[in-house]
């Protein structure tokens, strides 16, 4: 726990770092990179065309396995140094696909709310802004297509590090369960900057390695063993040394 917590000070204070000087003037180009690279996804489809209305499942959370199913993906609205996620929202909206984000709840865990733009963005909790509409339950992450999910770093293994508040330790366990029982595995995206893919960060019993991370150079794939889900990574030390081979590929909060 404490080495995770000198390592989350170091990541944040780099971040802050860059967001100032010769790194504030870099931040809109590598948003620009980023962006080309997430939207080249297979992982993160959509209708370019014609948007679609989604049907919906139980309590209106979404269907993507439903006939003629507009494709849902969960994201978040960035803040403060984190990598910019609101071209990416209304890039997705925009080609047909229901977007949803993520609502703090009292104890942390994470409801789902449809972004409609962000005009109707509201305050929310812990410096988070979230959807004024109703909220889906926090089972509807379980029908989406992909997640897209904050943090600080990650590992060759996927293994993701976050805030520290556990929000996206819930949701990425809540997803590790519906492959358990027989579901469909849900794609996990991490957004990060340069520099934050590293060799090693610590593990805990209950993380649950994502399996894509973009930043504005790279796209970084881990390789996921059949009962991934069901087992958590190999709990060690961080060593952040270099990162594993990435996907170049042509490109011009709660915890």
């Amino acid at each position: 726990m404490n080495d995770k917590r000198a390592l989350r000070s170091r990541l944040l204070a780099d971040r802050r770092r860059r967001a100032v000087g010769d790194g504030a003037a870099d931040a809109s180009r590598d948003a620009a990179r980023r962006l080309a690279r997430l939207l080249e996804l297979p992982e993160l489809p959509g209708d370019r065309t014609t948007p679609r209305a989604a049907p919906t499942g139980a309590a209106g959370a979404p269907d993507d396995a439903a006939p003629g199913a507009a494709p849902t993906v969960a994201a978040y609205a960035s803040f403060g140094t984190e990598p910019d996620t609101f071209a990416l929202l209304d890039a997705l909206a925009a080609r047909g696909t229901r977007v949803l984000l993520p609502v703090l709840l009292p104890d942390l865990d994470l409801d789902w709310a449809r972004y409609e733009g962000r005009e109707r963005l509201v305050s929310g909790d812990a410096g988070m802004v979230r959807p004024d509409g109703p909220t889906l339950g926090r089972e509807a992450v379980l029908g989406c297509a992909a997640v897209v999910v904050p943090g600080l770093a990650v590992d060759e293994r996927g293994v993701r590090l976050g805030r520290g508040g556990g929000s996206y330790d819930r949701v990425l366990e809540r997803l590790a369960e519906q492959r358990r029982r027989g579901g469909r595995h849900v794609p996990v995206i991490v957004l990060l900057h340069e520099g934050e893919v590293l060799e090693r960060v610590p593990a805990e019993p209950h993380d649950r390695p994502v399996d894509i991370a973009v930043t504005p150079s790279a796209v970084h794939r881990f390789p996921r063993p059949a009962e991934a889900e069901a087992e958590a990574p190999d709990v060690d030390a961080p060593a952040d040394v270099q990162a594993p081979a990435a996907e170049a590929g042509p490109a011009g909060a709660a915890g």
